[in-house]
């Protein structure tokens, strides 16, 4: 598969024809140079990858909320939420605050993982996971001031009432996709956190490791009030992906109909340009192939150049696999610490 047009909209380059043509070496797969559109949009760009997400529920429908406790845990207070995002079934969800917060903070949109364990969902904010760090992120993120969101995703924790694969194959015959339904729970969470008086809406950030680092880079990529995205292990070139006969390595959640038609990796994430965006992976990690991180390194760094602001973008590599290292940890705090 030949790699399609590189389709952006940052500053200087659109008019310019290709990346060539504005003076920028171009790499990749190959290709001589990389054609920049000169006409599409960057909002028409969200608007054409929305639109692969399958029948959705409206944008605009009203949420509603109910607070179902309130504990105090390690250092912070624990609310537990239960939401009418889509008005299909409720999503319960974890709010972690700073003990001690006085006025509004920054906050993250936390994203919890897959890793086979449906009955976890939203636990993990609180109790971690074994590719994690020792510390859950609801301490580590609430000690640095931020208040946490995370829901519980379709098929997951509270959520957890029948298989993903028939989730997957009911919503199929019904036109939609179990990922647009599980990426417009997550936007519709994000216009919820949003309305919270302790949350400063313009200094929110997303989160998540492996199934919810592809959540993390998709929301972003498709809402601009996330300032910051930080993925982990799972910034996954699809062509890469095929090439390496990997498909098994994902679970059919991940797949989209038509898609690659329209869109490559790149392509999405170019969408959180000029957005800070730190990406960590490991080399020895089958989900992300490290053709692919180069192809997917190499045309990020080209937008994040042009756009003026290449600090704003990173991709750091460890040789583990599939986790999260205490200096990937270190690096996180520091990067969410300088951004948001």
């Amino acid at each position: 598969m030949q790699r399609r047009s590189f389709l952006v909209d940052v500053g200087h380059v659109v008019g310019c024809g290709t990346l060539a043509a504005c003076g920028h070496k171009v790499a990749g797969s190959g290709a001589a140079q990389i054609p920049v559109a000169n006409t599409t949009t960057t909002a028409a760009r969200r608007a054409a990858l929305y639109g692969l997400l399958g029948e959705l529920p409206p944008r605009n429908r009203g949420i509603s909320a109910r607070l179902r406790e309130t504990t105090e845990r390690d250092g912070y207070l624990l609310e537990t939420w239960e939401l009418d995002l889509n008005g299909m079934e409720t999503v319960p969800a974890y709010l972690a605050k700073p003990k001690d917060l006085k006025g509004k903070a920054p906050a993250i949109l936390f994203n919890h993982s897959h890793g086979g364990g449906y009955d976890i969902g939203k636990l993990e904010l609180v109790n971690g996971r074994s590719y994690l760090q020792p510390e859950p992120y609801a301490r580590t993120l609430t000690q640095l001031g931020y208040v946490v969101l995370c829901i519980d995703h379709w098929v997951f924790g509270e959520r957890n009432g029948r298989t993903e694969g028939d989730a997957f194959k009911q919503m199929l015959w019904e036109g939609r996709v179990l990922w647009g339904m599980m990426v417009y729970d997550s936007l519709r969470a994000l216009d919820w956190l949003c309305e919270q008086p302790e949350v400063d809406a313009s200094r929110i950030g997303t989160l998540g490791i492996s199934m919810r680092s592809t959540m993390a880079w998709w929301a972003a990529a498709l809402d601009e009030r996330l300032k910051v995205t930080v993925d982990i292990c799972c910034l996954t070139d699809f062509q890469a992906l095929i090439d390496a006969k990997s498909l098994k390595a994902h679970g059919v959640y991940y797949y989209v109909p038509s898609l690659l038609k329209h869109f490559t990796t790149a392509q999405i994430n170019a969408l959180i340009a000029p957005r800070a965006h730190l990406s960590l992976a490991g080399i020895q990690d089958p989900l992300t192939p490290v053709v692919g991180l180069d192809r997917i390194e190499a045309e990020l760094n080209q937008v994040y150049a042009m756009a003026g602001v290449p600090e704003r973008w990173r991709l750091l590599r460890y040789d583990v696999a599939h986790q999260e290292t205490a200096e990937g940890r270190v690096e996180i705090v520091k990067f969410l610490q300088a951004q948001l």
